[in-house]
C-alpha cells in the first residue's frame, strides 16, 4: 500500500453497445461486439487508504463486492475507502457494472502498486465473460471492435480495432424509467436460451461492420455509418427478440427508438439489453434540439444526455498528478 496518503480518482465514461457479431460460434469464437464510449453519464470514484474496507455513495454495495473480489484475486488486505461521487445508471445497458468494477480495480491497483493493464484488471474482477466492449472503452474510449471469446479462454476478447469517433458527431442517450435490462445470471440464462441465428445473417453483420461501419467512422461518413448501424441493430435485435420481446425492448424503449428516427437521428438503436437508447446526429445544434424534443415527451423518472463521444478511456489522477489522461 502506498504511504503518501493521496487519493486516487477514476472517471469512466459510459459505453454504448451497438451489437454482437456472432451468436453461433462456428469459427471458434462467439459473441464479438462493437460499441463506443460516451462522456455522459459517467462514473467518478475516489479511493484512499483506510484501516478497513469501506464504501459510500450510490452503488456502494456493488463497489464493495468488486473491491473484495480484487483483493482476494491478489491476496491483499482490502484496506481502501471508496467514495462514489457519480455513477452510471445501473442495469440500463450503459455498462455500469463493468465501468464500476474496472474503476474499483484500477484505483485499488494504483494504491497498492499492482499492474494496471486493463485485461489484468478485468480478470481480477471477473468482467468480460461475454462482451469486452466495455473493457476496451474503459481503456481507450472511441469506437471499438472486439473479436469474441473462445471456449474455455478466461481472457477478455481481443481488441481488433479502435478508431476515434469523428469530433463533430453527437449522440443523444435516453434512459427511460421502468424495467431494467438483463444482467448477471439472468443475462447468462437468456443467452443460453437463444437459438443460433442463421449463418447468412451472421455473415451479413460481419460484412456490414467491416465494409461499411468501420470505413464510415474512418472517413466521418455519418449517413453510411447510420445506415449500417441501424441495419446491424435490426438484425441482431431479431436474434435477441425471443428473450426481450421484440427487436427492441417493448414499451417506452421501442417507442423512443422510432421517435429518434422520425426526428432525424441518423443512426439509432438500443444499447445492449436496454432500456437505454441512442440517436446519433451530425452536430451539436442538432443534438441539442433533438434532446429537447425527447425531454418534452419522456415519462417521469427518465433522463436524457447529449454530447460528443469520448475520445479517450477512463481518466485517472492522484493529487495533482494525471496518471492516465
Amino acid at each position: 500500500m502506498s504511504e503518501d496518503g493521496l487519493p486516487v480518482f477514476v472517471e469512466a465514461p459510459a459505453r454504448l453497445h451497438f451489437g454482437v457479431l456472432d451468436l453461433r460460434g462456428d469459427l471458434g469464437r462467439r459473441f464479438g461486439g462493437i460499441g463506443a464510449a460516451v462522456p455522459a453519464p459517467s462514473l467518478l470514484l475516489e479511493a484512499r487508504p483506510s484501516p478497513e474496507l469501506r464504501a459510500e455513495g450510490p452503488d456502494a454495495t456493488r463497489a464493495l463486492a468488486f473491491a473484495q473480489r480484487f483483493a482476494a484475486h491478489h491476496g491483499i488486505p482490502p484496506r481502501v475507502h471508496l467514495c462514489l461521487h457519480r455513477t452510471i445508471p445501473p442495469h440500463a445497458g450503459l455498462g455500469s457494472g463493468t465501468q464500476l468494477a474496472l474503476a474499483v480495480a484500477r484505483a485499488t491497483a494504483e494504491l497498492y502498486g499492482l499492474p494496471t493493464d486493463v485485461t489484468t484488471l478485468a480478470h481480477a474482477v471477473d468482467r468480460g465473460r461475454r462482451s469486452a466492449v466495455g473493457t476496451w472503452t474503459f481503456a481507450l474510449g472511441g469506437f471499438v471492435l472486439e473479436g469474441g471469446r473462445r471456449p474455455g479462454d478466461e481472457a477478455p476478447a481481443p481488441l481488433l480495432a479502435r478508431l476515434p469517433m469523428p469530433a463533430a458527431w453527437r449522440c443523444v442517450v435516453v434512459t427511460p424509467a421502468g424495467k431494467s435490462g438483463l444482467a448477471g445470471d439472468e443475462e447468462a440464462a437468456a443467452f443460453g436460451r437463444l437459438p443460433p441465428p442463421p449463418a447468412t445473417e451472421v455473415a451479413h453483420v460481419a460484412h456490414l461492420v467491416l465494409m461499411q461501419l468501420l470505413p464510415a467512422v474512418a472517413v466521418a461518413d455519418l449517413p453510411a455509418f447510420g445506415a449500417a448501424l441501424t441495419e446491424v441493430q435490426r438484425i441482431t435485435g431479431g436474434w435477441f427478440a425471443p428473450a426481450q420481446g421484440g427487436v427492441f425492448a417493448p414499451g417506452e424503449t421501442g417507442e423512443l427508438v422510432e421517435q429518434l428516427r422520425r426526428w432525424g437521428a441518423i443512426g439509432v438503436g438500443q444499447s445492449s439489453w436496454g432500456p437505454a437508447v441512442y440517436g446519433i446526429v451530425a452536430d451539436a445544434g442538432t443534438a441539442a434540439a433533438l434532446a429537447g424534443r425527447v425531454r418534452a415527451i419522456l415519462r417521469p423518472g427518465g433522463a436524457v444526455y447529449e454530447g460528443g463521444f469520448s475520445q479517450g478511456g477512463a481518466r485517472v489522477w492522484r493529487g495533482a498528478t494525471v496518471v492516465s489522461p
